[in-house]
């Protein structure tokens, strides 16, 4: 009796041990899922969390890129507006110092001048003469229309020789005198600068020279100082 007593109780606290032990280890594994579990968690959100930090220096740079590019291209349109405007400035300089009016020959000497007397004259000096050897270039002093052109002074005497008259838009008239050779006509337009004839000695001359006038009408008689009228146009006579 004594014997399955013991045996019993025996078999009791071996039981009791094995539900103790089975009971740790449920409670161990359930422990270690969970702290898998847990760490799976902070895994996932510590790689969202760098997915973030990723896209937000992805979309900074991309922005800082952006605005480098602004930059660049407002300098680059405010040089080529400041370069446009100084050439615009220089050509408008450059313009307005350009003289409308121009010397009728170049490379010169000046010799017998407006209203001197002499005997050369039946009355003073109507004109400025040039001093310049014979087939020097005569260019128009200013654009306007040929009004007279060919011998006998083109109508205003022989003394004139060979001769050409521009009526210019101011309202005055220039005359070129003693040519050698004419190569425009009657009725055409000329622009300031355009050659005209040559330099000569028609007409009543001691010399090469070409004899200029500014006139106040196309015919003789009206001249006016040309020296004058010319510097006053901005021209260095």
């Amino acid at each position: 009796m004594s014997q399955r007593v013991t045996s019993r109780s025996s078999r009791t606290s071996q039981l009791r041990t094995r539900a103790t032990v089975l009971a740790a280890g449920l409670g161990v594994s359930v422990a270690l899922g969970a702290g898998v579990a847990s760490a799976a968690d902070t895994t996932a959100a510590s790689g969202a969390a760098s997915a973030v930090q990723a896209q937000a220096a992805a979309q900074a740079k991309a922005a800082k890129a952006e605005a480098v590019k602004t930059e660049k291209a407002a300098q680059a349109a405010a040089a080529k507006k400041a370069a446009e405007k100084k050439a615009a400035a220089k050509k408008a300089a450059a313009k307005k110092a350009k003289p409308s009016w121009v010397d009728p020959v170049k490379k010169y000497s000046l010799s017998a001048s407006f209203a001197q007397n002499g005997g050369m004259w039946a009355h003073k000096h109507s004109g400025q003469d040039f001093a310049v050897p014979s087939g020097t270039q005569v260019v128009a002093a200013h654009g306007g229309t040929v009004v007279k052109a060919g011998g006998n002074g083109a109508g205003d005497g022989p003394a004139y020789g060979n001769a050409v008259v521009i009526k210019h838009g101011n309202g005055t008239y220039s005359q070129y005198a003693h040519l050698s050779k004419v190569t425009v006509h009657v009725g055409q337009i000329v622009k300031t600068g355009q050659e005209i004839a040559k330099s000569g000695n028609t007409g009543n001359s001691s010399g090469p020279h070409l004899h200029f006038e500014i006139r106040m009408t196309p015919n003789y008689g009206s001249a006016i100082d040309p020296v004058k009228f010319l510097r006053a146009k901005g021209v260095k006579v």
